[in-house]
């Protein structure tokens, strides 16, 4: 361990921040974990935690029980500091760094001279520049990058994480690293930080293109998803099982297509493009068009539900669109997992719910519906949802893939099961 940082500050104990904190924690570092969600922070406190994720909960609990990682609304002084906070974009899919920027107001007051700060929220170019604006603005009696170079007072870099949710507490092991700092000895710094845990290379760059190293990661994966997405509307136009045909097709040995779903979700993939687009426009043509096709999606999905209740309501005279009953298996935006943020699985639920239907939702893997859905939507085991008229599978659970009723012609599937 590097003895330059024996104390460090995590902003954020989402999906990133609080396995990040954990595993430095289990690495010999003293952490203090901070968030704005009181609930989340008491479950910390006692050793448990607020999100799924495997094995996360049991090295919370031994750090915890350590006295290596503990929680709490406010930050604490530190000698690194790492801001793991949301990065949305707003109705016009321009980014906002609200949350950002309220966590560098936040910590800007506990700085003090050799403080290392990272930003390892998936941000916009230009947004590590911004963070230590902020900070110089709330500090003008600290040096920074932007102001004195290599002989700032506070070094800042951007680190942008690279995990698949699922697996993240292997992968911020054994993954690369992208380390972007505003100087040459910003990067060296961060670098040594994350060399505490990292077995994969620590790869020096600077913050800019860092940023858009992440950035071109998910667009890059948002562009196959959109080819397989399409061509799953397309083979549905001609007739064509898209499964078979995709099986069929990479086969040819440099050919590797992906599997089509019900769009996109997740905070990183359905939301980065829009940062490259929103900064280059005009340049930006393909990645705008793969947005489009993974975002337009889901309404398709539910113009082929449409299609079932139509022929099931024929079928049946006697009953009108209040009498139909149909489950929607998965809310979550990818399999195996709780996350439902942007995820296509949830707003096709919701869309469904708005047309007057009775919606049963099987999600394994939460416990409660989330607002948009309460009221509207019934939350039920798998064992319940064999009454349902119309049966559409959205996300590819494994408790999915046991069950031979889902696989049925009169089935809706939109995964490969």
């Amino acid at each position: 361990m590097n003895n330059q940082f024996k104390h460090i500050c995590v902003i954020g104990l989402g999906y990133i921040g609080l396995p990040t904190a954990a595993t430095f924690a289990a690495h010999g570092i003293q952490v203090t974990g901070v968030d704005v969600n009181q609930h989340a922070v008491n479950m910390i406190n006692q050793g448990r935690v607020h999100i799924v994720e495997p094995d996360l909960d049991a090295l919370v609990k031994v750090v915890v029980a350590k006295g290596m990682l503990s929680a709490q609304t406010t930050p604490v002084e530190a000698d690194a500091y790492i801001v793991a906070v949301p990065t949305p974009f707003k109705d016009d899919y321009q980014p906002d760094l609200k949350y950002i920027e309220v966590a560098s107001k936040a910590l800007a007051p506990y700085l003090k001279p050799g403080n290392l700060v990272i930003l390892e929220s998936t941000s916009p170019v230009g947004a590590t520049e911004q963070m230590a604006a902020w900070l110089a603005e709330a500090r003008p009696d600290l040096t920074f990058p932007e102001q004195a170079g290599e002989q700032a007072d506070i070094l800042v870099a951007h680190c942008p994480e690279r995990v698949l949710p699922g697996k993240v507490l292997q992968e911020l092991i054994s993954n690369d690293r992208i380390i972007g700092g505003m100087t040459t000895r910003c990067s060296t710094a961060a670098c040594n930080l994350y060399k505490t845990f990292v077995q994969g290379s620590c790869i020096e760059t600077n913050a800019r293109t860092a940023e858009m190293c992440k950035l071109t990661e998910n667009s890059f994966r948002d562009v196959n998803i959109a080819f397989a997405n399409e061509l799953s509307i397309i083979c549905d136009k001609l007739d064509i099982n898209v499964w078979e045909l995709i099986a069929l097709a990479n086969r040819h040995p440099r050919v590797n297509i992906l599997q089509p779903g019900p769009g996109v979700g997740g905070h990183c993939i359905a939301v980065d493009p829009w940062f490259i687009v929103a900064k280059t426009p005009e340049q930006a043509r393909l990645i705008r068009t793969a947005r489009e096709v993974n975002d337009s999606k889901p309404e398709w999905v539910i113009d082929q539900v449409k299609i079932k209740i139509a022929e099931f309501l024929q079928a049946n005279p006697e009953k009108t669109i209040q009498d139909v009953t149909v489950a929607c298996y998965g809310l979550a935006f990818k399999p195996d997992i709780d996350d439902l943020r942007e995820s296509p699985a949830l707003e096709i639920t919701k869309k469904l719910a708005e047309q007057g239907l009775n919606i049963l939702a099987i999600e394994p893997n939460i416990s409660e519906l989330p607002k948009k859905l309460i009221g509207k939507v019934e939350l039920v085991h798998l064992d319940e949802s064999s009454k349902a008229d119309i049966k559409v599978v959205l996300v590819a659970h494994k408790e999915f893939k046991k069950n031979t009723h889902l696989t049925k012609k009169d089935v809706v599937s939109l995964v490969n099961l």
